[in-house]
């Protein structure tokens, strides 16, 4: 089982000392609890992965560690057999010992449209919630954050996650089992909040804003990034059935009707720093997630509509200040 020891007790040392002992308990019920029937694998491949000494840790540019000279060319192959037990890698991409996990998602092209955006995070107390297998947050450790906690319920994120973690080495970096409505209520302790690709997945959108600001300190900065549509205010899109194949999205606002949602919550400072369609570039089928992507969500005869009908995905990201 995974060990968070070392973070709960790092986690007293922080503003949020008063959870770590309720946050203690939960992940102990967590990690009780019946897990994926793929659970025995993923673990076995997490513990089987050796200990190696890496020449260098770049997490600023890239998320790179080591280089190919730092291990054997046999024991770089075991290594990416190990990893491949991951299957599938979304979030990323990763370069560990001179293996490149080419993953779902250019996570990568995201950071670096909103990084330009940011309040600077050197000396944050940083949550990401839905990090998946925390990609971003070592690109916001990269960025001078004091620590970085990431949250997401998919077990086989937190593996991935520890995977990576286990050739960084000891880092102020962790990603917890957690929903955000499974955080104590109006914590006001953290600086920065991402909420990246959440949003839509909510039946309730005002009710996660609203979990998202309580978590803020005032002050403190919301880094909101969700599906939109194009138009005006107050245009929403609510999908009657699946969008993109997906039986779990609920609103699609346009990115004007979004700030108005933040502002009627108090957000203060609100605006659109970016507004993107998703391309088959930056989300495709790879070695590393061979299933279904983005190529198949779309209308063949039409790629500006998704299979459904609906407008194809578009992305905007939002910056919002907490009271």
């Amino acid at each position: 089982m995974i060990d968070y020891t070392p973070f709960l007790q790092a986690l007293g040392e922080t503003r949020l000392a008063p959870w770590a002992e309720p946050l203690r308990a939960r992940l102990a019920e967590r990690q009780a609890a019946p897990h994926h029937g793929d659970w025995p694998r993923w673990q076995e491949a997490l513990e089987g992965l050796p200990q190696l000494s890496a020449s260098v840790v770049e997490l600023v540019d890239a998320v790179r560690v080591g280089t190919p000279g730092d291990c054997s060319e046999a024991m770089r192959a075991h290594i990416a057999t190990l990893l491949r037990e991951l299957h599938p890698w979304r979030k990323g991409p990763f370069h560990l010992h001179g293996i490149h996990i080419d993953t779902e998602w250019r996570s990568d092209w995201k950071w670096e449209r909103v990084k330009d955006h940011l309040q600077p995070l050197e000396g944050r107390l940083v949550l990401d919630v839905g990090c998946g297998n925390g990609y971003h947050c070592w690109r916001m450790l990269g960025a001078g954050a004091a620590r970085v906690i990431g949250i997401d319920p998919t077990w086989l994120s937190v593996v991935q996650f520890h995977a990576v973690k286990h050739f960084i080495g000891p880092s102020p970096v962790d990603v917890l089992p957690l929903r955000m409505e499974e955080l104590p209520p109006d914590m006001r302790a953290f600086d920065t909040i991402f909420s990246m690709g959440v949003l839509y997945h909510r039946r309730a959108p005002f009710d996660h804003l609203q979990e998202l600001k309580g978590a803020l300190r005032p002050g403190g900065e919301l880094v909101l990034e969700t599906l939109v549509i194009e138009g005006g205010a107050h245009q929403v899109l609510v999908p009657e059935g699946r969008y993109a194949k997906m039986r779990n999205v609920w609103f699609l606002p346009t990115p004007e009707t979004l700030a108005g949602w933040l502002r009627r919550l108090g957000f203060r400072d609100v605006r659109v720093v970016d507004v993107t369609p998703t391309t088959t570039d930056e989300q495709r089928a790879t070695e590393w997630m061979r299933f279904e992507s983005l190529r198949d969500y779309l209308d063949p005869a039409n790629p500006r509509l998704t299979v459904e009908g609906l407008p194809a995905p578009i992305r905007a990201t939002l910056l919002a200040t907490a009271p």
